[in-house]
């Protein structure tokens, strides 16, 4: 679970992110939606503990990630716009690596990084190069990464961009699989497509400020555009 109360970020008189409060749900995929500048980044940064805000608080799982930074951060895994990937390694070798990197116990590491490839979907890609992979499948290693561990929740940085369409379906299939597995999913997005498709329930933002939330039988077009525009 996610719980985002009175969250706000200011520069000197800018204000990137202005009082706002959120709770992401277990077996839930949340959707924030918004354009570039919006404060996507921002607030992202302040919830996976990067960037210290200027008021209110975050919660992970009932930790806060000011005060309780290393159990805070024990409890997500991420998965950035463009994954921190190498291409010299096989997609077995940087899951090796990413477990050693979260300190998943050496005696546990074999069996959470072959469920890491079943729930991405690598099994066969698992001797390959990734600098010999597909955008996409560049993606589920990103994802892979991000389950190593077995995080209880999840943040998603704009996942499919960039990728196919075919490519694009097999990754919303997987995070969809993540939120059934009862996993508190944030999903971070420009994608209104992708918010649609995903979310079960969502908000836009807006010049750091968020404006409508929906619930899954809300989610459409018409009125995550109308609510873009400030006209709900």
């Amino acid at each position: 679970m996610i719980e985002v109360k009175h969250l706000t970020k200011r520069y000197g008189k800018h204000t990137a992110v202005d009082d706002i409060s959120f709770t992401v749900q277990d077996g839930c995929i949340y959707g924030l939606l918004g354009p570039n500048g919006a404060g996507k980044s921002t607030t992202m940064n302040m919830i996976t503990g990067y960037l210290a805000p200027t008021g209110g608080t975050v919660a992970i799982d009932g930790h806060d990630v000011q005060e309780e930074p290393k159990e805070a951060k024990a409890c997500i895994g991420y998965l950035p716009e463009i994954p921190p990937l190498y291409s010299e390694m096989t997609v077995e070798e940087y899951l090796k690596f990413a477990a050693e990197l979260k300190r998943i116990p050496r005696k546990e590491r074999a069996a959470q990084i072959e469920k890491a490839i079943k729930t991405a979907q690598l099994e066969d890609v698992r001797k390959r190069l990734i600098n010999n992979l597909s955008k996409g499948y560049k993606q589920r290693v990103g994802l892979a990464q991000a389950v190593l561990g077995d995080p209880e929740t999840i943040i998603l940085d704009e996942p499919t961009r960039g990728i196919d369409a075919g490519a694009r379906t097999d990754v919303y299939n997987i995070i969809k699989g993540l939120s059934k597995k009862g996993l508190a999913v944030l999903l971070i997005s420009s994608d209104m497509e992708e918010i649609i498709e995903l979310s079960d329930r969502a908000v836009t933002i807006h010049q750091g400020r968020l404006n409508c939330e929906f619930d899954r039988a809300d989610i459409n077009q018409e009125n995550l555009t109308k609510a873009s525009f400030g006209v709900i």
